[in-house]
């Protein structure tokens, strides 16, 4: 792992919270890129995924 800062910016979009979570779609502004979500620890991991495939 590098120190290089990684910086991106998204659009999270909550469409409903069921069973304590959220469901909806995040779009990567800087490549207009959509993935959907149906957890917020579905949301963190496509954030992770996205800033990791940058390098």
């Amino acid at each position: 792992m590098s120190d290089t800062k990684k910086e991106a910016t998204f659009v999270v979009r909550v469409n409903k919270s069921e069973n304590g979570s959220w469901q909806g779609q995040v779009t990567w502004a800087d490549r207009d890129e959509k993935i959907s979500f149906r957890s917020a620890m579905e949301l963190v991991s496509a954030i992770d995924t996205a800033l990791d495939s940058e390098e």
